[in-house]
This record gives C-alpha cells, sequence and structure tokens, in this order.
C-alpha cells in the first residue's frame, strides 16, 4: 500500500540501549501495565489537547517532519514510538486521505499554512482511495453473490424431493454445512424482506357511495367518457347529429 508522504509517518525508531536494559530487569518486568506505551488514540486525543488547531477536528495535511515540531513544542510528553504510531495510523486514514487530495498546503502545529502539497503526495492519496473503493466494492459484490447463491440454495431445498445426503452432493457442499447454510438464508430473506418497500393494497377498498378506485360515479370506467367522442350521438328528433343529419331533418 502506498504511503502518504513518508516524512509524514515517520518509521519507529529502536528503543534507547539504556530503556531497553531498563526493560530486562526484575522490577520493570514486574510493572503495572499502567507504565505501557499509549495506543495511538491515547497519543492523538493528548495532541488535541495540546495542540487543538491541527489534531482537532477535521484532517489536515501534516507539515513535513512534524514529529520534529511537536518533540520541540512538547519535549517529554511523547516517546518517538509512540508518535510514529500514532502518525502512521493518522496519515494513513481515509478521512486524512480525503483532505490531502483536496489541499493545496500543508499545515503546523497552530493551524498555518506551513509549505505547499505537491502534486505527487496528492495523487498518492488519490491511488490509495481509488484502491480501497475497489476493495469495498470487491468485498460487496462477493457477499451479494453468496447471499443469491444461498437464497437459491435454500428455494432448491425446499422444492427438492431427495434426501438431504443426495441434495449435499448434487449441490457439492459438505452435509456439515447445510444447516447453517439454510439458516443464514432464511435470516437474510428476513432481512430483504423488512427491507423491501410496502406495495399498496386496493382491493376491497371503496370510494364515495361505495365506489372502487378508478370507477365513476356512473358505474363506468375511466376509459369510458360520459357523452360520445365525436359529437355524433342521436338527436332528440331521431336524425342522426352532424352536418348530413342536419339534412336530412324534416323542416
Amino acid at each position: 500500500m502506498s504511503s502518504i508522504p513518508p516524512a509524514d509517518a515517520v518509521p519507529t525508531e529502536p528503543v534507547p540501549s539504556d530503556a531497553t536494559a531498563e526493560a530486562t530487569t526484575p522490577d520493570a518486568a514486574a510493572a503495572p501495565a499502567a507504565d505501557a506505551a499509549p495506543s495511538p488514540a491515547q497519543t492523538g486525543a493528548r495532541l488535541a489537547e495540546l495542540f487543538p488547531a491541527l489534531f482537532a477536528g477535521a484532517p489536515k495535511p501534516l507539515k513535513l517532519r512534524i514529529q520534529a515540531d511537536i518533540q520541540e513544542r512538547a519535549p517529554g510528553v511523547f516517546s518517538k514510538q509512540a508518535l510514529s504510531a500514532f502518525l502512521r495510523r493518522h496519515t494513513g486514514a481515509t478521512g486524512y486521505l480525503v483532505a490531502t487530495t483536496k489541499a493545496t498546503h500543508r499545515f503546523d502545529l497552530d493551524g498555518q499554512p506551513a509549505g505547499e502539497l505537491s502534486d505527487e503526495h496528492r495523487k498518492i492519496a488519490a491511488d490509495e482511495l481509488a484502491r480501497r473503493r475497489a476493495l469495498r466494492e470487491a468485498r460487496r459484490e462477493e457477499e451479494l453473490k453468496g447471499r443469491r447463491e444461498r437464497a437459491a440454495l435454500l428455494r432448491d431445498f425446499e422444492r427438492t424431493t431427495l434426501t438431504e445426503a443426495n441434495f449435499c452432493a448434487l449441490k457439492g457442499i459438505e452435509a456439515s454445512q447445510l444447516a447453517a447454510l439454510l439458516a443464514q438464508a432464511r435470516e437474510e430473506a428476513k432481512e430483504d424482506a423488512a427491507r423491501a418497500p410496502a406495495r399498496p393494497d386496493h382491493r376491497g377498498e371503496r370510494g364515495p357511495r361505495g365506489e372502487r378506485p378508478g370507477q365513476r360515479r356512473d358505474g363506468r370506467g375511466d376509459g369510458r367518457r360520459d357523452g360520445p367522442r365525436d359529437g355524433r350521438g342521436p338527436r332528440r328528433d331521431g336524425a342522426p347529429a352532424g352536418p348530413r343529419g342536419k339534412e336530412r331533418a324534416k323542416p
């Protein structure tokens, strides 16, 4: 996986020799867990307290060699190992990558612009985001494929007249797996049914005066009109309407 600027994620440095020697003493071995190195989340929370302009709120691309700046502004607060672990996770987070693709500058501990962000680093971030999207889509498609296969297995099992052993042999699955696959398929069918939108059911519904939906008050359906379509219905005197009917009408 490509990494966002190597200077952002400073490699973990070896533990100093005096710390190594101290860790091998019996007293150090019996030290409580509270003396263990802080987690990246704990380091991030502390950084947000000390430098909220940079580490609190929306992610911002970090100034190059930001670790040295932190050590200078907060001497003795963070170990190199703790900062390195935090910076690796922070600069690899999706939110940070998105911010890197959109920004034009890096930012210092006070949240002020501190150097331009190169096109190369923006491309690295964009490529990594594209890789993650493709991976998510592939996983999603694999999950959907599995659901479809289990749904088909359940339908076939409910219709088959074969014994379980023969059914499993036909489907190429172990008999010990059948019950679990069918149970999962039934649960997924319930989930799909719960998500499906309800369809309106007009059966038995009545409008004003007992009318059914789509029925006119005169008993006709919507497909028919009240009067003649071309205006040539019969006249009161029995003669057909229209120009020819007028010619044949008696005076």
